[in-house]
């Protein structure tokens, strides 16, 4: 069980025994397309991605790589393919809630080129979301949002020789 890490952080021990997403939930989201397994080389799944598409966003609900298999690129190549996904079905953008400060957790996603937005432009749906965490026991301040922009950016403007003021 991948939660079985967070044993090596006593604020957070209690994660390793929490509830997972149900049966029903997960074929929930496999039946919309927005759950993906990892498998190892005998075909034996060692990880999921599981995310929920919203009106902004395709947002990871859950990352989880067997404890034996973490560290040999399975939640990294689980979040590039929903992150492919996602720009294939036009999203903008693809989020999260995560730990802010265990060490696997957001820099993980970091690495991934996802950042925390300020609060002034953290969408509220993810306020909400971790607010609903807060409400069930996550305090606020051990969370964070993550925000991965899908969209390019906006083409620079092309100067020609005779409009750049620094042409002589």
């Amino acid at each position: 069980m991948a939660g079985q890490a967070f044993l090596s952080v006593p604020e957070f021990e209690w994660v390793a025994g929490d509830d997972v997403q149900s049966e029903e939930r997960h074929a929930e989201l496999i039946a919309g397309g927005t759950a993906w397994v990892a498998v190892d080389d005998r075909d034996v799944p060692v990880g999921f991605l599981n995310a929920q598409a919203c009106p902004d966003a395709l947002h990871i609900l859950e990352l989880s790589v067997r404890a034996d298999q973490q560290g040999r690129g399975f939640g990294r190549r689980l979040v590039a393919q929903a992150i492919a996904a996602a720009r294939r079905s036009g999203f903008p953008a693809v989020t999260l809630t995560t730990f802010r400060d265990v060490p696997w957790s957001r820099p993980f996603y970091e690495r991934m080129g996802f950042r925390v937005p300020d609060e002034d432009e953290t969408p509220a749906r993810l306020r909400k979301i971790l607010d609903e965490e807060a409400a069930h026991g996550l305090r606020r301040e051990t969370r964070c949002a993550m925000l991965l922009d899908l969209t390019p950016p906006p083409p620079s403007p092309r100067r020609r020789p005779g409009n750049s003021p620094n042409w002589r």
